[in-house]
């Protein structure tokens, strides 16, 4: 069976075979052997052949001429004239309008035959003819029309003689405008029938042949939208004029007569445009050349007069300006051929060889003809004139765009293939499409993307390769001209891991899809990668700080007062003792254990992050208050009661959870602020680890309230709303001879209600204005005592506290100085407080200080004393003027003996460094009672007084006088009896020392 169809093939080949070789032979002979045979017979035609138009060349008859005078207007005066004239072949006006006279006798015939006689010149205007001796008239002739014996012939007139009219003298008038060069001829009838006929062909071909190039390079101009081949068909209609004023039939356009007021000006006219149109085709030839020959003010020269010699030519008279143009022509060509020549050598462009030839030819023509009809030179070179000039320069023209339609050809070609490698060796996917999916064209990448069988019928769906739904997502695309790429997925081909990742390109063009798809399926995972990376904590894999910003600023946006969101803040008890003594790879582990055992509890619609080493936030939207409770208590036990281990060791971790009900309009800051704050109360306090603010809970109030005095300290008038209090400080050993007090900071809002004065530190120490509160504190404090130092003459110190931030700001601090040093006389009244914790802070720091303003002579004391220390050694660091002692000691220190114990070695330290000791915070009679026994020097408490208007310090004797409760008045009264006034040595009443 094989075999059999094998043997019926192979004459169906053979015939193929055959078919191919007779077209390639049609195509040799069509295309090759019959142009070359016709050129071959052309040239056989033109050079042997009998032409069709056989003429025997005419007789040129001798003239006598005379040129019309005033005295000279009739026939006879005229004959009278011409008999002493020599006889001449023929008569040059020189640009003369005068009438010429001729006189001449025609040879009779050999034959019996009429004889013709032509006025050749084409510039000749009308011919009038008499008999010499009768003076009788034979006929006339003008541009409008003949009489009589003359007609018009060719380019001029022609006269009709009988045979008896042979041998005879004639007469004749002509005149002429333009060069003209009159002469007679003598022909035989058939003769100047004949040369009439092959004038008028001769005039018919070139009128076409031009009129048909012209039209060709008229419609490829039209086509390829070129400006230079539209000027180039102008050129050669204007090419054609030139030939047909140089032999005489201008007087016709396309087989009608050119009407006799025109033609005159028609020729000036004709002679001007030709110029410019010369001019202007030669620099849009040349435009990219000329700057490399130079000369070009030579051109823009020229370009300046072709405007002026338009005008001339309609307004002057065409005998005025035919010299003119003869000028102008004969310079402006010789430049042209002079840079013509130098940019032909320049460069190898067969084209511009082509049409620079053209161009040549005409004006070498055109250059002749003027010196010709000029100099009078006629006959020099007989072959060369308008008439070959313009079929030699249409010839050429023809070469041109022949040379220049093979070159965009081969432009064309070369862009082709470059296209088709470009498409080829693109390392993105081509394609295209129809409009119902199929694929029409494809490159190698692309087959290599979706596989060899793309565009078989098997496969040439757009819908089989890609997921459900791309094609109508590539279709909108196209179809919406403000998106033209995508992202889709790929269908999974067989032998691959999975689906793959595309990024198409396309576009609707002529009733198909173009486009291109591009292979981003590791971009895209490593896009997705980092967009992980972004939003997820690289350690435990759970959100970051800024995915649970995300997570939680949309949540807050959806929140409404009808739903619920509830944000725990939780935060690892003592986590950092795990790094510091295990390390931190332990320490690692035991996160990624307890974020594994909390993701585990957690709902996929609860959002968990890290936001700090071992701080963490859990989102919770429409989740209750009472919910997320529960909850936040399972995972504290759920943490704290189950240990993690790592390799042999087993870690038990606690944590606190501060879990806050969210209302709309929140802030994320302020969220987060405030779940902080109750997981730091919830470390603090006994409440199992977890604390829980309600939706318009205290906290938030206090909290947007802290916000608000933050915002209006960091304002212009911060300190508008501060002004101060003063605490009495009493003397237990002379309470009746001393005023001292502290100076207390107060501050009221902007609608006039009292700041507390903790929330007033807290929130200059977290906006960073607390160097502004001190400065402002100290000013005012100053300013009051430089008003009313007289009137406090029993105060030996006035206490005012000084912020750890100021004490850390050596702006601040040189500020300090220059304002104790410019209020000398009050320095000795000063002591300034400076908490124990922020002494210890940086020791070298804070001895600096204690030493430079001890300098000036104002005290030091150390405020807060002995809380959260368990070492004095510091102590021997820097002298201190004072101790006072932290309020927690103090405060119902007779129902805890311990606190009097510290008081007692408290007191017995500062005696032994020389330093005076204040008790804070006595509240009552009995405190004051055992302070006193204890030793302590000054007392300071609500016993006492509370804080007073600085006014009513100024109205008072001493600190004793502001006791209101009578059993203390009592007491204190005792103590000043039993105490008699002497001559002791105060600490605080000594002189200012000397600045250092």
């Amino acid at each position: 069976m094989k075999e059999m169809t094998d043997k019926s093939r192979l004459p169906r080949k053979r015939i193929d075979q055959l078919s191919q070789g007779l077209d390639l032979l049609l195509y040799a002979f069509s295309t090759y052997a019959l142009p070359i045979v016709i050129g071959l017979l052309s040239l056989l035609a033109l050079f042997t052949w009998k032409s069709q138009y056989a003429v025997t060349a005419p007789q040129q008859l001798r003239i006598q001429v005379v040129q019309e005078s005033a005295n000279m207007i009739e026939p006879a005066q005229a004959l009278a004239q011409l008999q002493n004239r020599p006889f001449i072949s023929f008569h040059d006006t020189r640009l003369s309008e005068s009438p010429v006279w001729l006189s001449f006798v025609v040879p009779k015939n050999v034959g019996n035959t009429p004889l013709m006689v032509e006025f050749p010149s084409r510039h000749a205007m009308d011919v009038t003819c008499w008999d010499a001796r009768t003076l009788s008239p034979l006929g006339s002739g003008s541009r409008h029309g003949t009489a009589g014996s003359i007609s018009a012939v060719k380019a001029g007139f022609t006269l009709e003689l009988s045979p008896e009219q042979a041998d005879r003298p004639l007469l004749c008038r002509s005149s002429a405008i333009g060069p003209a060069r009159l002469s007679v001829l003598k022909w035989q009838a058939a003769d100047l029938e004949m040369s009439a006929l092959e004038f008028h062909r001769k005039s018919g071909l070139l009128d076409g042949g031009i009129l048909i190039l012209a039209g060709f390079i008229l419609v490829t101009a039209l086509i390829n939208r070129n400006g230079l081949y539209l000027l180039f068909a102008a050129w050669l209609v204007m090419n054609l004029r030139m030939a047909s004023l140089s032999v005489g039939w201008d007087t016709q356009w396309l087989g009608n007569t050119v009407p006799q007021e025109w033609l005159v000006q028609s020729r000036s006219v004709t002679l001007a445009l030709y110029y410019i149109l010369t001019l202007t085709l030669f620099t849009s030839l040349f435009r990219e050349d000329l700057p490399l020959v130079g000369y070009k003010f030579i051109v823009r020269v020229a370009q300046w007069t072709c405007i002026p010699l338009l005008l001339l030519s309609i307004a002057l008279p065409y005998a005025l300006f035919l010299p003119l143009i003869w000028y102008v022509a004969g310079v402006g060509i010789a430049m042209l051929i002079f840079l013509l020549v130098r940019i032909l050598r320049k460069t190898n462009s067969r084209v511009a060889i082509w049409y620079g030839t053209a161009i040549n030819i005409t004006l070498v023509a055109s250059l002749y003809e003027v010196l010709a009809a000029a100099l009078g030179i006629k006959g020099l070179i007989g072959s060369i004139n308008s008439v070959t000039a313009a079929l030699s320069s249409s010839l050429l023209a023809a070469l041109a765009i022949a040379e220049q339609i093979r070159l965009e050809h081969e432009q064309h070609l070369q862009v082709q293939a470059e296209l088709a490698h470009t498409f080829e060796a693109m390392p993105i996917g081509l394609f295209t499409l129809d409009l119902h999916g199929r694929f029409l064209s494809a490159n190698p990448a692309l087959l290599g993307m979706l596989g060899p069988h793309v565009l078989k019928n098997e496969g040439q769906g757009w819908q089989q390769y890609f997921a459900d739904g791309a094609w109508t997502m590539l279709h909108q695309m196209v179809s919406n001209e403000t998106q033209n790429e995508m992202e889709i997925n790929s269908r999974a081909l067989p032998g691959s891991a999975g689906s793959k990742r595309f990024l198409v390109k396309a576009a609707l063009a002529r009733d198909r899809i173009e486009g291109s798809l591009q292979d981003i399926t590791e971009k895209s995972r490593a896009s997705a990668d980092l967009e992980f990376l972004a939003n997820h904590d690289p350690l435990t894999k759970i959100l970051n700080r800024r995915g649970i910003e995300k997570a939680l600023s949309s949540a807050i946006g959806r929140l409404s007062e009808d739903k619920a969101l509830a944000v725990a803040y939780l935060d690892l008890d003592r986590f950092k003792l795990i790094n510091d003594l295990f390390g931190h790879g332990a320490g690692n582990e035991v996160l990624q254990q307890m974020c594994g055992r909390v993701s585990e509890m957690l709902s996929r619609d609860f959002q968990f992050g890290r936001v700090g080493g071992d701080e963490f936030i859990i989102v919770f939207p429409a989740t209750p208050i009472a919910m997320a409770t529960v909850m936040c208590r399972g995972l504290i036990d759920s943490i704290g009661n189950q240990p993690f281990r790592v390799g042999d060791n087993a870690f038990s971790v606690r944590c606190s959870i501060g879990l806050i009900e969210v209302s709309p309009g929140m802030q994320f800051n302020d969220v987060m602020s405030t779940a902080d704050r109750a997981c730091r109360q919830a470390k603090s306090s006994n409440t199992g680890g977890l604390v829980v603010y309600e939706k318009h809970a205290a906290a938030f109030q206090q909290h947007e309230a802290e916000l608000k005095l933050i915002a209006l300290l960091a304002t212009p008038s911060a300190t508008e709303g501060l002004y101060l209090e003063m605490q009495p400080i009493m003397s237990l050993t002379a309470p009746h001879d001393s005023l001292n007090f502290e100076v207390l900071l107060r501050m009221r809002d902007p609608q006039g209600q009292a700041v507390r004065t903790d929330h007033l530190i807290a929130a200059g120490e977290a906006s960073g204005r607390m160097g502004m509160i001190d400065r402002w504190v100290l000013t005012t404090t100053l300013a009051w005592l430089n008003t009313h130092h007289k009137q406090l003459k029993h105060t030996k110190f006035i206490c005012m506290n000084l912020s750890g931030a100021s004490l850390n700001d050596e702006e601040v601090l040189g500020e300090i100085y220059a304002m104790l040093e410019q209020n000398m006389p009050l320095i000795g009244h000063l002591c300034l407080e400076i908490t124990e914790s922020v002494a210890l802070h940086d020791l070298d720091n804070t001895r600096r200080f204690v030493d430079r303003v001890r300098g000036y002579g104002a005290k030091v004391a150390l405020d807060d004393f002995g809380a959260g220390y368990t070492s004095f050694s510091y102590l021997k660091e820097f002298k201190a003027d004072l101790l006072k002692i932290d309020g927690s000691f103090i405060v119902d220190m007779n129902q805890h003996p311990v606190n009097i114990a510290i008081v007692e070695t408290i007191v017995s330290l500062a005696n032994n460094l020389g330093m005076k000791v204040i008790a804070e915070w006595a509240e009552d009679n009995a405190t004051v009672q055992t302070l006193a026994e204890i030793g302590v020097d000054y007392v300071q408490g609500f016993a006492v007084a509370r804080s007073q208007h600085p006014d009513k310090l100024l109205a008072a004797k001493s600190s004793a006088s502001f006791i209101q409760d009578e059993e203390l008045a009592h007491y204190v009264a005792l103590i000043g009896k039993a105490n008699p006034p002497q001559p002791i040595v105060d600490l605080f009443s000594d002189l200012p020392r000397k600045v250092h």
